[in-house]
């Protein structure tokens, strides 16, 4: 009964014996045209109508809600990573334990498309060492993104073919790249191999001496089994033992999770077929005008379709010559007039305004900070606004400083309030050291590999001067009330300064250094301010360390991908330690 409706919609490619129920019905599903010509001559001698939904253009912007190969890659990614982790013979995560020392594994993608991008997350998930290989030079970025190392071969040959897919290399690539993976192969644990090329075998690319040269125990996972695999000693459908390595060559990954690869691929399909009904709720195959549809399209009412290849883009048009814009000649007195009247109403309804608010000095200072903080952001460009938000996220760990002046009791607090500000000193110093360092890994994600050596960390010498010499005055008795006005003024215009280096790109990285020295001006005159005893200085140290050395564990391990999250996340505890 299934196959006498006018629509069948089937993941895999059907048999010749179900071909032939469909009769000169229409199919939709991943047949595979491009491997199964023979099916496909079936269909067209039958008069029906074939969607090859892995045909589809991947290229295109609306058709990635019907990319059924993206989103069963993904979860082929994912479920590799799964079986990798529960065959090899040591765990993901390195550990050091009384008993020895457990190095992490070592993971190498081949193939970095959508399968090889959900590999490499899953396993730096696991905190894995991972590395990826891809012929196509375009997916470094991707790779190092999310916090992978990225293997190049070294030729000036580029693997990008039309439509997102990669292309077959030549033999004197493929003889560099062999070079390359077997000394790779040697220190590496797990192997997932992705790469695949549409129509034709699996490129080879991990041959069995590199198989051999794994270390004991290791496992190969080779997602392109189905179509001759790209590892040498895989054997489709099957688990072998090559010497002391596992490999595996299942051909249908995502059915390893079916329940949700089931889910993803009737989403894809159910927005192809509503999106293939027209305005009079009409369902029609329009091969002419849907982009989409023409390049899934194998078979059309029994005619057979050539692979869909796009138009090339309309040639640029000649530039206009520029019309002249008839300016309207205006009063040039009533125009300022105009623009001083206003001026006027603003100032005196600021100045009643001010009138009100008790504690004049503190209404200055707010004013004018909203004033310089305004034009130190406003010429920073739109990619530098994580950075930006990191580095005065940072900055506002300067709460320590009230934390600090309300220490007491001994090496421990004894006083609830005492207690309130050891917590903010400790949260303050969480988010001073992580805060900077995310912004220093925010930053080097705009360093090139090929960019000139930086030196900016010798900007840190003016504000070491200035807090070396305001400590030996003060150790001396030299020390004064305007010395620490003085030290105090330098540190805001510091922190001032840094923000004001983001708003050009070649001192962005400079930034975090003027940063951190108008910070440590900050916390050596709060230092002198405190005038406390020895175990209460001891109690800063205490709070100050621990809170370092966590923001430092954290921003360790924060990825790429997390980066704003966790920017958001520090700067929650600062909004703790001011309340504290």
């Amino acid at each position: 009964a299934i196959w006498k409706s006018d629509l069948v919609v089937k993941i895999r490619p059907p048999s010749a014996e179900e071909a032939k129920k469909l009769e000169n019905r229409m199919i939709v599903g991943q047949l595979m045209a491009r491997q199964n010509q023979e099916l496909v001559d079936q269909l067209s001698t039958q008069g029906a109508t074939a969607l090859s939904m892995d045909m589809l253009l991947r290229t295109l912007s609306r058709g990635q809600a019907f990319d059924v190969l993206s989103s069963q890659a993904n979860i082929a990614g994912i479920r590799a990573v799964v079986d990798a982790a529960a065959t090899i013979q040591k765990p993901f995560a390195g550990q050091m334990t009384a008993a020895g020392r457990i190095n992490p594994s070592k993971v190498l993608v081949c193939g970095v498309g959508v399968a090889g991008l959900a590999a490499i997350q899953q396993a730096k998930n696991l905190n894995a060492v991972v590395s990826a290989f891809d012929v196509r030079s375009a997916t470094k970025e991707q790779v190092q993104s999310l916090g992978a190392k990225f293997l190049e071969v070294e030729s000036d040959e580029s693997g990008e073919a039309a439509g997102g897919y990669a292309k077959e290399m030549s033999a004197e690539w493929f003889e560099a790249a062999d070079q390359m993976l077997l000394k790779e192969c040697a220190s590496t644990n797990v192997i997932i191999t992705t790469a695949q090329i549409p129509g034709k075998k699996a490129p080879t690319l991990i041959k069995k001496n590199m198989v051999e040269a794994m270390p004991p125990g290791s496992v190969t996972i080779d997602l392109a089994a189905e179509t001759g695999g790209n590892v040498e000693t895989t054997v489709p459908g099957e688990v072998v033992q090559v010497g002391g390595v596992t490999c595996v060559g299942y051909t249908n990954m995502p059915s390893r999770m079916a329940n949700t690869a089931s889910t993803l691929f009737g989403g894809n399909v159910t927005k192809l077929l509503q999106s293939m009904v027209d305005k009079e709720n009409n369902f029609t195959v329009d091969i002419e005008n849907d982009e989409a549809v023409r390049s899934m399209c194998v078979v059309h009412n029994g005619t057979k379709l050539e692979p869909y290849v796009p138009p090339p883009p309309p040639p640029e048009t000649e530039k206009q010559e520029a019309v002249t814009e008839v300016v309207e000649e205006t009063d040039p007195a009533s125009d300022a007039m105009k623009d001083a009247t206003i001026a006027t109403g603003v100032l005196g309804t600021g100045v009643v305004v001010g009138s009100a608010v008790p504690g004049a000095g503190m209404l200055g200072t707010f004013a004018l900070s909203v004033w310089v903080g305004s034009q130190a952001v406003r010429g920073v460009a739109h990619a530098l606004h994580s950075p930006l938000m990191s580095i005065t996220n940072a900055i506002s760990g300067m709460t320590i400083v009230g934390g600090m002046l309300q220490l007491g009791g001994g090496l421990l607090p004894t006083t609830s309030a005492q207690v309130l500000a050891a917590s903010a000193v400790s949260l303050s110093s969480i988010n001073l050291v992580g805060g900077f360092i995310v912004t220093k890994k925010m930053l080097d994600m705009f360093r090139r590999p090929d960019d000139p050596p930086e030196y900016w960390h010798y900007y840190l010498i003016p504000s070491g001067a200035v807090c070396a010499g305001f400590t030996g005055l003060n150790l001396v008795g030299m020390g004064s009330p305007g010395l620490s006005s003085a030290v105090a003024l330098a540190s805001g215009l510091g922190c001032i300064a840094g923000i004001s280096a983001m708003s050009d790109q070649k001192t962005t990285r400079l930034a975090n250094f003027l940063a951190m020295g108008g910070v440590g001006m900050g916390l050596t005159t709060t230092l002198f301010a405190m005038q406390a005893s020895g175990a209460v200085y001891g109690q800063f140290l205490l709070m100050g360390a621990l809170g370092g050395i966590a923001g430092q564990q954290i921003a360790a391990r924060i990825g790429p991908t997390s980066l704003p999250q966790a920017v958001a996340g520090f700067h929650s505890l600062v909004g703790i330690a001011a309340t504290s």
